[in-house]
């Protein structure tokens, strides 16, 4: 289910706010209380060694069969699990992963990849063409996840032992959507002998990636260890981390007290104070990154008060843009429409500022504002999270100016998310605050997602329904795929029509990754085509 990945960016954020109550006495997970043994990280303070010990504050698995996984466990499956490509950040393209190259026909309709010889799934059985195709045609017959990036393909043929051939019904860049974080697994579909979804539920795996299932145990501090495997292709000639564990610490503060103790090796995200602190101790390196990840407020268009495009335009011109920016401390950058830079489609000139004299004139226009009839809004938005927690106080107290009142509830992401798609229209908020990131290093997830008419509400929750915008939408991959400067326009088009014209959405600021990790790795860089996910095999643990 898509809402967990929703729930991991929140959740991240919801450990800020934890973390001045332990820093008010809380003790360490895994320390003289605990009966748990503590891998040893090769941090600070601690002989290295080949473990390396990832450090998420939320669960780590819900979903373990590669099909259907569309959550947190994207951090430990990238290492199970191998595509036929992977997506390169300084490139900005498809690298080579299980398939060895590829090439595609003039029309963009025919893919044809070619696999690496060598690989083998953890069962022992070969990585070969008839394997991929089986696997990647389960991931589209069981349709859950994001198996919708398969859309395009019309017919899988395996031509012979390493030759993978793809037959699509409409262009698509599919050396990308071979990349994807999710539903792009390929994965041995005859591992068991009966129902494999309640094989792979059992912790099993069958990929073919670095490393295997060791142990699982679900609600446990070390929920997951994944240990090498032997047979991997790349081989293991040189150093590296032999395992790799996954210790869910939700309280930031103590994250933080484990990796300065050596105890872990990576934490995924730290509040700005301790982020700062980290960055001068001798003992732990930091990095930031820029992300795909953006903060949307989605205004309803359908119905209610914002059913009113002057009133959608006048809440894009009352938020305090600058000041939630400065306020993130470093956590995120300013939006500058809905394709994060670093993506086909990012458009300069669309960074949003605040203008509250233009929000007043619309608010006057429409009947509203200091002076005539008070406007009165509901706002859902995620419990626990600080970053959006802080833009519902600056909009409140901006809107409040205009004679708005904004009735802001912070909701879990599940209740949240059945109150925006309630079917009696009259249930749903007015304004819906919520992270989005791509499937695969593309643009196309924001639309198709998003801002794509859909009879029956998932992530549409601007409620947006326009032919003109879908008919646009659907032509995108085609245009990815033959023609990336028509491309390019195309996304800066929908982006003035949606932002601008229809006021559908505002989009305050693009995260920013920082991470905090032991001294003594070495190689790390963040790769925001898969969000927090750490390749450890690329890794080398120092001395």
């Amino acid at each position: 289910m898509r809402w967990h990945k929703r729930l991991l960016a929140a959740g991240a954020v919801a450990a800020v706010t934890l973390s001045a109550a332990a820093c008010a006495g809380g003790q360490v997970r895994g320390a003289a209380d605990s009966t748990e043994p503590a891998p040893s990280a090769g941090g600070a303070g601690s002989t290295a060694d080949s473990t390396f010990t990832y450090v998420p504050n939320l669960d780590v698995v819900t979903d373990w069969d590669p099909a259907s996984s569309y959550s947190n466990e994207i951090i430990a499956m990238q290492n199970i699990y191998e595509s036929l490509t992977r997506y390169n950040p300084q490139t900005k393209k498809a690298e080579p992963r299980l398939a060895s190259s590829w090439t595609s026909s003039p029309d963009g309709k025919k893919w044809t990849f070619t696999l690496r010889q060598g690989a083998t799934f953890h069962t022992g059985k070969p990585v070969d063409a008839a394997a991929a195709k089986a696997s990647i045609e389960r991931t589209i017959k069981e349709g859950q996840g994001a198996a919708y990036i398969w859309s395009a393909v019309k017919k899988i043929e395996a031509k012979d032992a390493t030759t993978l051939e793809f037959t699509l019904k409409y262009p698509t860049p599919l050396d990308l959507v071979a990349s994807a974080g999710y539903a792009a697994y390929v994965y041995d579909t005859t591992a068991a002998s009966g129902d494999l979804k309640k094989w792979f539920g059992e912790g099993h795996d069958a990929g073919s990636g670095p490393y295997t299932v060791e142990s699982w145990q679900k609600g446990k501090e070390t929920e997951l260890t994944l240990k090498a495997y032997d047979g991997y292709w790349g081989g293991w000639d040189g150093s590296h981390y032999k395992k790799l564990a996954f210790r869910v610490t939700p309280e930031l503060t103590t994250a933080w007290q484990l990796l300065q103790r050596g105890e872990v090796t990576f934490v995924q995200r730290l509040n700005a104070q301790l982020f700062a602190q980290a960055g001068s101790t001798d003992t732990v390196q930091t990095a930031q990154t820029p992300s795909f990840q953006n903060l949307l407020v989605l205004f309803n268009t359908a119905d209610g008060p914002l059913k009113d495009v002057k009133l959608r335009q006048a809440l894009q011109k009352a938020i305090d843009y600058d000041g939630l920016v400065a306020a993130l401390k470093g956590a995120g950058v300013a939006g500058g429409g809905l394709v994060p830079e670093g993506l086909l489609g990012h458009t300069q000139g669309l960074t949003p500022t605040q203008d509250l004299a233009g929000a007043e004139a619309l608010l006057k226009e429409a009947g509203y504002g200091p002076g005539g009839k008070r406007l009165e809004l509901s706002l859902t938005y995620a419990q626990g999270d600080s970053d959006q927690e802080l833009l519902v106080t600056l909009l409140s107290s901006a809107l409040d100016k205009l004679n708005v009142k904004l009735s802001a509830k912070p909701l879990q992401w599940t209740t949240q998310w059945d109150q925006g798609k309630a079917k009696d229209p009259a249930k749903r908020q007015d304004v819906f605050v919520m992270y989005w990131f791509p499937d695969y290093a593309d643009a196309y997830s924001w639309f198709v997602n998003v801002f794509h008419g859909e009879d029956a509400v998932q992530f549409n929750l601007s409620y947006l329904k326009d032919a003109a915008v879908d008919k646009e939408i659907d032509g995108l991959p085609a245009l990815t795929a033959t023609d990336q400067p028509a491309a390019e326009k195309a996304y800066s088009d929908l982006q003035e029509k949606i932002i601008n014209e229809k006021a559908a959405v505002a989009v305050p600021y693009v995260q920013t990754y920082q991470r905090a990790f032991a001294k003594s790795v070495q190689g790390y860089t963040d790769n925001p085509a898969y969000p927090n996910v750490v390749f450890a095999y690329d890794l080398k643990p120092g001395a």
